[in-house]
């Protein structure tokens, strides 16, 4: 413990949120402070520990073998601390903390979370809107919500979703189309984050070796999906993403072929961790809720086989 003395526990925090979120403005944004300020808490931290932690490069900054070593001690070493400050403010036992990426949480989640409310008063959610991965064995996150192959290390995946794509516009925009190949004809909103792209879905529909026309290219789902609301142009999208819209008469699909993508969504977890009856709460509302959001869905746009 008395090494403890020898740095302050805020350039210990700057140092693990920075080797972790990877940027100092991410970990800025998560801390409440100025990227300036991390900055400066990094440097005293180095001069303390008499180590270099981050290399400067000129992209950023990387961890150091020091940094490499540390980094997962102090990522477990916070995620202890919250949960001792939770356990004497009686926060854990009714608090169940799910971190989800931030399209998922506004597109879907938050929407429906009211309804898990009413069946579980007794328990407080609390939203850690982040892309990145948290590992809930290190952390105060309970579980996690993730799009991927379900293949990270050290955790527990439950597949609950197989991602679905198909093309999505307004409805002005569809009057016309008539046959898989008219969507060619229409500008394309693309997501420049996405893990697929269009071939997936052209191959689908038998359309091998043609391409869509670009208009925009936006770096996140939600904005690519407000730009094709308004009627600027067609995107691939997928079920959580889209349902509402549909539902709600924003959004057309005018042809109901949809790709899999080979992703999916999966609750993640603790490896080996106890199941809290609070998260089985959740995990069982979760399950039911996208159930029928999927029924919804499949009601109103139908569901065509790719063509062989």
């Amino acid at each position: 413990m008395r090494n403890l003395n020898l740095v302050h526990l805020n350039g210990l925090r700057a140092l693990e949120a920075v080797g972790r979120a990877g940027t100092l403005q991410a970990a800025a944004d998560e801390l409440g402070v100025t990227p300036g300020a991390i900055s400066q808490q990094l440097a005293k931290a180095e001069a303390q520990l008499g180590k270099q932690i981050f290399e400067r490069r000129p992209k950023g900054l990387a961890l150091t073998e020091a940094g490499r070593v540390a980094l997962p001690k102090l990522t477990q070493g916070f995620g202890l601390l919250s949960q001792a400050v939770a356990s004497v403010r009686g926060d854990d036992d009714r608090t169940l903390t799910i971190s989800v990426a931030p399209v998922f949480a506004a597109r879907w989640l938050v929407r429906r979370l009211d309804g898990f409310f009413r069946l579980h008063p007794e328990i407080d959610i609390r939203i850690d809107a982040t892309s990145r991965l948290v590992d809930p064995s290190a952390s105060d996150i309970d579980l996690a919500i993730r799009v991927g192959r379900g293949d990270w290390p050290g955790v527990e995946a439950e597949l609950l979703l197989e991602q679905e794509i198909f093309p999505v516009a307004a409805p002005a925009l569809t009057t016309h189309l008539t046959e898989p190949r008219d969507i060619l004809a229409l500008p394309a909103v693309i997501d420049s984050q996405a893990m697929f792209g269009w071939d997936i879905w052209l191959n689908a529909a038998d359309l091998h070796g043609e391409a869509i026309t670009p208009r925009h290219r936006l770096s996140e789902a939600s904005l690519c999906l407000d730009a094709v609301i308004s009627g600027q142009g067609v995107m691939l999208g997928w079920q959580t993403l889209t349902v509402d819209a549909i539902l709600g008469g924003c959004l057309c699909v005018p042809f109901p072929i949809r790709a899999r993508t080979g992703f999916a969504h999966y609750i993640v977890t603790a490896k080996g961790g106890r199941e809290t009856a609070k998260a089985k709460a959740f995990k069982a509302w979760l399950k039911g809720e996208l159930a029928d959001s999927m029924a919804a869905l499949d009601a109103a746009i139908g569901r065509q086989e790719p063509a062989l």
